[in-house]
């Protein structure tokens, strides 16, 4: 599949909703990918990318970032809080915001920076042991307390359970959004963005759909 065919069936899923068009940002998931791929769709134009790991895009961004100007970079992945001063400088929106250290950390760093970020506050729907995330029952106290921190929070983002309906998780997370006045939703992916965005989502994370199967980096 192309970025043209997942651009199109975006719109397509934008309009089934009622929604206008571009409403939805399309964040190509560029980690683990060789860089001749992602220069293939920096040269169609498209600015908005997403990766995992700070380490790996601050090893393969900066250079990106000097030949295609604009370039939208997201950090979609979990941040630890020693990362934090590097990730707020190479990202411009961090999605994975999850607990209360890091938001601190975050707060701290944007008054020594001067700046921040825009960032998402990442909800385990499923409460899932092994998976980052505030809790749901947790979400609208850590909102409020991000916000006492004067961050910039513009919206909540959610990776379900892979064995669950995401439609579940979707709809659980734009009521927490709404409840809290929250406008973004950063939820679905190759597999499921069209339900993601007739639930409300404002961003999607595609990868493989776009780039092909992920690439596992030599030992």
């Amino acid at each position: 599949m192309s970025l043209l065919e997942i651009s199109a069936r975006i719109a397509k899923a934008e309009t089934a909703a009622g929604r206008a068009e571009g409403s939805v940002q399309l964040i190509a998931v560029s980690k683990v990918q060789p860089n001749e791929r992602i220069r293939d769709v920096l040269q169609q134009g498209h600015k908005c990318f997403g990766e995992n790991r700070v380490q790996e895009a601050a090893g393969k961004w900066p250079e990106f970032s000097a030949a295609y100007p604009d370039i939208d970079l997201h950090l979609i992945g979990p941040l630890q809080t020693n990362k934090a001063r590097q990730a707020m400088e190479l990202f411009s929106t961090i999605h994975s915001v999850d607990r209360p250290k890091l938001a601190k950390t975050v707060a701290r760093l944007a008054q020594e920076i001067g700046s921040c970020p825009d960032l998402f506050i990442q909800v385990n729907t499923g409460e899932e042991d092994q998976k980052a995330g505030i809790l749901p029952a947790d979400a609208d106290a850590f909102i409020a307390e991000c916000r006492d921190l004067d961050l910039p929070v513009k919206g909540l983002m959610c990776i379900p359970p892979v064995e669950e309906e995401p439609a579940l998780h979707f709809a659980l997370l734009a009521k927490i959004a709404e409840r809290n006045g929250l406008a973004g939703l950063s939820m679905g992916m190759s597999s499921d963005f069209e339900r993601a965005i007739a639930l409300g989502a404002t961003h999607v994370r595609v990868g493989s759909a776009i780039f092909g199967a992920r690439v596992k980096p030599q030992e």
